[in-house]
């Protein structure tokens, strides 16, 4: 039955492609909105637009509609409380001219339709064509919240002519995605004994200079602790094309007593980050899967193909350990020996900031069911 305390709330993302990264983002703003109304008395009914409705109802239990079908789309924004877009890099024009024009659309279907929208910790940019700054902007502006995952994104929308003080920086929403009760345990994990590896790669320079140099610090990082290095492909195919391919250049690591595997296709976000929690250190190119690491205080060396890398490391003080232009192999094999004997003294040193972004994580949440509430 519908009260005066429900709410139905409409999100927009890159959801139902069955990419590990934004599948977290999905459920922990779900959740994050299911626990903060919770607690103001409020129940929020979550609508998804996905590219697989079916399959996005089944994993997570909520309505989901198709993002490509117009009339669905309509239809679930004017029978909603408002529209959530994010988070995630949803306005950015490097994998193409149509993904900003697309977000921006939806956002603007349901301000047509004055309905209050909200901006959800995403990560703006980059925009090379200044063409599209005139039109965030002009959207963003009759947002009733805007959160950004990054300092970064709120110069980007300031230079926009965004003013600053419409504008907060939050953590990622992943930083607040937790195990379900009861599988927590580490110990748990495929190897018992041999400290585990997990390692995150995806393809991005056409030489593949940091894939052969991972390839090759791993194999010399096994010769000096026996390890098992799990790969842990977030975006499939193309994800666990890369992580064979690495696999194949380290080669025989059982002469050694290490050992190597690679993680299946998982269909639940939890399961991966069960995965990563199940890590003594994390090597990571996915941005999702340093998170992850940081969630579950995982030590971590990210290896950065994007700012966006660089951003969520300095958050927690650290930098990366090389460039998808430039890795070191002996670089990495120094800090992942030793993150491997210390990672106690690792996790204590940034249990403050990992802390810190987690509770910060919920803000926008909180945030968008008071809005709901005060209008009644």
């Amino acid at each position: 039955m519908v009260t005066a305390s429900t709410k139905t709330i409409v999100i927009s993302g890159y959801y139902g492609f069955r990419n590990s990264g934004d599948e977290a983002v999905l459920k922990s703003i779900l959740t994050a909105l299911e626990e903060e109304g919770r607690a103001i008395g409020m129940q929020i009914n979550p609508v998804v637009l996905s590219i697989d409705p079916e399959w996005t109802t089944r994993t997570y239990g909520v309505r989901a509609v198709h993002r490509m079908k117009l009339g669905e789309v309509r239809n679930a924004i004017k029978n909603s409380s408002g529209l959530i877009s994010g988070g995630g890099s949803l306005l950015q024009d490097v994998t193409g001219s149509k993904t900003i024009p697309y977000y921006l659309g939806v956002i603007k279907l349901a301000q047509w339709m004055r309905k209050p929208t909200f901006v959800y910790a995403q990560g703006i940019g980059p925009v090379n064509r200044k063409l599209f700054h005139g039109v965030i902007a002009s959207v963003f502006r009759r947002c009733k919240y805007i959160s950004v995952r990054d300092v970064e994104s709120a110069e980007l929308l300031r230079s926009m002519g965004i003013q600053d003080d419409s504008i907060q920086v939050v953590p990622d929403p992943v930083m607040g995605l937790s195990l379900p009760e009861g599988q927590d345990d580490p110990k748990s994990g495929p190897t018992r004994g041999l400290p585990i590896i997990g390692v995150s790669v995806r393809y991005w320079n056409p030489k593949r200079t940091e894939l052969n140099e991972l390839a090759e610090g791993l194999r010399l990082l096994s010769l000096r602790v026996p390890v098992h290095i799990r790969f842990l492909p977030f975006h499939f195919p193309g994800d666990d094309e890369a992580s064979r391919y690495v696999m194949n250049r380290i080669g025989n690591v059982q002469d050694n007593g290490s050992r190597i595997s690679i993680a299946k296709e998982v269909e639940h976000p939890q399961d991966m980050l069960r995965e990563v929690s199940r890590s003594s250190l994390l090597i990571g190119m996915r941005l999702h899967s340093l998170i992850y690491a940081a969630s579950q205080n995982v030590p971590m060396l990210g290896v950065s193909y994007d700012p966006k890398i660089d951003h969520f490391l300095g958050r927690i003080g650290l930098l990366p350990i090389g460039t998808s232009e430039d890795l070191d192999p002996h670089a990495l094999v120094e800090e992942g020996e030793r993150l491997l004997l210390e990672g106690e003294a690792w996790r204590l040193n940034h249990a403050t900031q990992i802390a810190d972004l987690k509770a910060e994580s919920r803000i926008p949440a909180r945030r968008i069911v008071e809005y709901l509430r005060s209008k009644g």
